[in-house]
């Protein structure tokens, strides 16, 4: 009978929704984070007047780090398929393949409005995220890895042929409006070739997000104590081959003030995350613990400028002295802090002579 083994070393992330709307406190804040050693920076999409969107925010952040993968939330539902994927390529070149995609559904009756559509409510999300997914994988694919190829010769910038319609049609049984993407992209394959696909766990199965279509899930729970349980529900769920990240808010003491007074009467979280309020070593022990079932960990500070501090002075460097987390990787990429190869673009190996839009302008008369 064989051993079990133990599970690899994990990860954190980090939630930088508080650091600041202003371009210098943003960086400061990714900074701070990478000195820590947090593996990914996450950028909640939350609305807020005057304030960048969570893609606009990763880009900022790109130019000024050098470790730490960056993963924005983005809207499926009230946001175009094809300027998403062709944004988050961009990210990943931007940040030399360290951009992921947290893709979520919410309901919004604001932003239906504001592109004047009807609000899209309970299944209708996941149907909406999925075809989303779809469409910027097929897109990122679009390209092949060598269509660039700068012949100065001929004057050809780029190799037609290795150019491909995404042909993408929303199914007949799709709720909201039917729509149809037919590519190229616009932008060459990014730089991981797929950008890691994170959703939230609520997102999956049941005719919505299927687990083959995604890299991650975000797993939340009502209490600290049901978390690692649920973890252990959905990697039933997903399998091994889908990261399981856990949800987490935190609060710690600092500055000579107890976490359980910093929260008394703040309104709970959204989505009903556990929650830990307490010291900096009981966060330790229970990071250790939790991290033997999940893949990762995502933190999302109470208060971004106490509690940073507190996690880069006496959390990650415990864990990190126990054997808990992984090394930072140098010039890696967000698909390799997930256990993740580089996979070759589906279109890569279909003859062009009929599919290709160098074809169809070929026979066009």
């Amino acid at each position: 009978m064989s051993t079990p083994t133990a599970r690899p070393a994990g990860f954190l992330a980090i939630e930088l929704d508080g650091a600041g709307w202003a371009g210098a406190d943003l960086a400061a804040a990714v900074l701070a984070a990478e000195s820590a050693g947090f593996h990914a920076a996450t950028f909640n999409d939350a609305p807020a007047p005057g304030r960048s969107n969570a893609l606009q925010r990763a880009a900022l952040a790109g130019p000024v780090s050098r470790t730490i993968a960056l993963v924005p939330e983005v809207d499926t539902v009230y946001t175009e398929p094809f300027h998403v994927s062709t944004q988050l390529a961009s990210l990943d070149y931007i940040s030399g393949g360290r951009a992921g995609w947290i893709a979520t559904a919410a309901e919004s009756p604001d932003a239906a409005a504001a592109v004047g559509r009807s609000s899209v409510t309970g299944a209708a999300l996941g149907e909406e995220a999925a075809a989303s997914i779809e469409v910027s994988r097929r897109l990122w694919d679009s390209w092949e890895d060598d269509a660039v190829i700068r012949d100065v010769a001929t004057g050809r910038y780029i190799d037609v042929d290795k150019l491909h319609y995404a042909d993408f049609e929303t199914p007949a049984d799709f709720t909201g409006p039917a729509y149809s993407v037919k590519g190229p992209s616009i932008i060459p394959r990014p730089l991981q070739g797929q950008l890691p696909v994170l959703v939230p766990s609520p997102l999956l199965g049941g005719g919505q997000v299927s687990p083959d279509s995604v890299d991650g899930v975000l797993v939340s729970a009502p209490t600290p104590e049901l978390l690692a349980g649920e973890v252990r529900n959905i990697r039933a769920r997903v399998g091994a081959s889908v990261a399981v990240i856990a949800e987490l808010d935190v609060a710690l003491d600092s500055r000579g003030q107890a976490a359980a007074e910093r929260v008394a009467g703040l309104a709970p979280a959204d989505g009903g995350r556990a929650a830990f309020a307490g010291s900096a070593a009981g966060l330790t022990d229970f990071l250790e613990q939790l991290l033997a079932e999940a893949d990762g960990v995502r933190l999302h500070p109470a208060s971004l400028a106490l509690d940073l501090g507190e996690l880069a002075r006496l959390v990650l460097p415990e864990l990190r002295r126990r054997g808990v987390l992984r090394p930072v990787a140098q010039d890696g990429t967000f698909r390799e802090l997930l256990g993740l190869g580089r996979p070759a673009s589906r279109y890569a190996a279909i003859p062009t002579a009929d599919t290709s839009p160098a074809a169809e302008s070929r026979n066009a008369p």
